[in-house]
């Protein structure tokens, strides 16, 4: 288990900065070796993607059950995804929403909940603060939606859900291929209301992270549809 967690944090790490450069190529080829080095700038999902290959390459090695070990992986992922914004949130690291100058829709909502202006935000990205000396002395100049903390809250609570049914579902891979579903699911949505660089793919202009969680999404179905009817076949035919 030791040697599986740090394989899944060295290659999650290196391919989290590997696809934050890809989606912000622009930004890399302006300081590539500052924007290397830096600890800011990493993308959950490709930390997922190359961590889950790299571990499926050490099982296949191992002879250790992978759809058994994805299973066990599935809630503390989706947890460690919802924990993980908590820094986002807190940081203010450029993982906020689009601008939102709409009332509250309930009077007794914080506003730092509905519309923030990251004060103090460590992109250092908006307008100076008035009274502020040093660093981080920047706020947005007009309030977005704090996406990073409405996915902790779904974060929170599709652990919770994941963790309900992880003893009700029998065939090995499910519990994981739901884990897909739903964290495609989730990331889909909150890029709606999420800044991000588009991309222009035939005229289309999906997020990088939009095209991952669609096919997160689908991978997780057709597991789901594959791996239940080959149990049924086995046991039809036992």
């Amino acid at each position: 288990v030791g040697e599986i967690t740090i394989l899944a944090l060295i290659f999650g790490l290196l391919g989290a900065k590997l696809f934050d450069i890809f989606e912000n190529w622009g930004d890399f080829l302006k300081h590539p070796s500052s924007y290397i080095f830096s600890p800011s700038g990493l993308t959950f999902y490709g930390g997922l993607i190359c961590a889950a290959i790299a571990i499926w390459v050490y099982a296949r090695k191992h002879n250790i059950g992978f759809w058994h070990l994805n299973d066990a992986a599935a809630p503390t992922l989706m947890l460690a995804y919802g924990l993980g914004r908590i820094g986002c949130q807190v940081a203010g690291d450029g993982d906020w929403g689009i601008e939102n100058i709409n009332p509250k829709p309930f009077s007794w909502l914080p506003d730092w909940m509905w519309a923030y202006t990251y004060p103090h935000n460590v992109n250092e990205a908006g307008r100076p603060m008035a009274d502020c000396v040093g660093k981080y002395c920047n706020e947005l100049p007009v309030p977005v939606y704090p996406t990073p903390f409405y996915e902790v809250i779904m974060g929170l609570l599709l652990f919770a859900f994941l963790w309900s049914v992880r003893k009700k579902l029998k065939v090995p891979g499910t519990l994981f291929a739901l884990y897909l579903m739903v964290n495609g699911l989730e990331r889909f949505l909150i890029e709606k209301i999420r800044v991000n660089n588009p991309m222009d793919i035939l005229g289309f202009h999906p997020t990088q992270a939009e095209l991952i969680s669609t096919l997160l999404f689908i991978s997780g179905l057709v597991l789901w549809i594959v791996l239940t009817r080959r149990a049924k076949t086995t046991k039809s035919t036992s």
